[in-house]
């Protein structure tokens, strides 16, 4: 299945909701992000799974995920975001990478906010959850009395569980550049094997 440009993913998860779903006025509010977290993340894209790491960075304009397929000897892959628009997606045990200017930045810490239709309360894995959707492509849970995110179902059926949640967890400033053979005339080698799952679609930017 061909994945939607970012950009266009982006600009689309920014657009004001229709008039017809405004949100009525008792309706709960979605809770922005905090500036800085990590949240480890157990990802079901049809039945394939793989653990996620996931570095948010908004004061530094940054966001890094760092995945391990099921059973994958060249584990992990990387997709590094930044807030000028460009990312890195690389495998070191392969020494593949692809980059990309999408020319937007990351999400902001309050992406869900406006645009977003509640659609009211349910159970997720035992965790009451305040439910919102936005522009067709996530379904967001959030757990009622901690206000932290329980699970995200993306358009293309990946289903992330956010397995903890970490707020105001950094990472070193080493742990994001890109390896070298990035930034070489080739750019390292393609990555042949996109089918497997490395699916941009994965959270709202590189996604979403």
């Amino acid at each position: 299945m061909p994945l939607l440009p970012v950009a266009l993913l982006v600009v689309l998860l920014c657009l004001p909701a229709a008039p017809h779903a405004a949100a009525a006025e008792d309706d709960p509010t979605p809770t922005p992000w905090p500036p800085q977290f990590h949240a480890k993340l157990l990802m079901d894209y049809h039945g394939n799974l793989s653990l996620a790491d996931l570095w948010y960075d908004w004061p530094r304009g940054r966001n890094l995920h760092v995945i391990r397929y099921q059973l994958a000897a060249d584990a992990p892959y990387y997709d590094a975001e930044w807030n000028n628009g460009t990312s890195f997606f690389y495998t070191p045990a392969r020494r593949t990478c692809r980059s990309a200017a999408v020319g937007v930045g990351i999400l902001r810490p309050d992406w869900l906010v406006p645009g977003s239709v509640y659609l009211g309360r349910r159970d997720a894995g035992g965790f009451d959850c305040h439910v919102w959707a936005k522009a067709d492509f996530i379904t967001y849970y959030e757990d009622v009395r901690t206000k932290r995110p329980v699970k995200w179902v993306f358009y293309t059926g990946r289903i992330a569980y956010v397995m903890s949640f970490e707020v105001g967890a950094v990472l070193e400033d080493a742990e994001w550049q890109a390896p070298e053979y990035c930034f070489t005339k080739d750019g390292g080698l393609p990555d042949p094997d996109l089918s497997r799952g490395h699916d941009e679609s994965f959270i709202p930017r590189s996604v979403l």
